[in-house]
C-alpha cells in the first residue's frame, strides 16, 4: 500500500514544486480561472474577451487552454484590471 501524503493545500506543491515556485503558481492558476470565469460570466467570444482585457485572441486562447506558463502574475492582474475588476492581495506569515 501506499504511503500516504499530507496535503500542503497547494496541488503544485503536492506534486513536487519547490515552495517558492509552487506558491507563484497558485496565484497564477488562482487569477487565470478569474479571468476565465469573467470571460464565461460575460459570455464573451476570445476576440471580445481580447479587446476587453487589452491582449490578443491569441492569448485568450492559451488562457482558455490553460498554459500557465504563459502568463505572469502581471498580466493576469492588468488583464483582470481591463475587466474592470480588482485584486487584493494579502500576505500572511506561514507558522514557523
Amino acid at each position: 500500500m501506499a504511503k500516504k501524503h499530507k496535503s500542503e493545500q497547494n496541488i503544485f506543491r503536492d506534486v513536487g514544486f519547490y515552495a517558492e515556485e509552487a506558491g507563484n503558481l497558485k496565484v497564477r492558476a488562482m487569477l487565470m480561472t478569474e479571468v476565465e470565469k469573467y470571460i464565461r460570466t460575460n459570455q464573451l467570444t476570445q476576440k471580445q474577451a481580447a479587446v476587453r482585457l487589452g491582449v490578443t485572441q491569441p492569448r485568450i486562447s492559451d488562457l482558455i487552454r490553460g498554459k500557465i506558463g504563459l502568463f505572469s502574475v502581471d498580466t493576469l492582474i492588468l488583464m483582470l484590471t481591463h475587466a474592470g475588476l480588482v485584486v487584493f492581495v494579502k500576505v500572511r506569515r506561514t507558522a514557523a
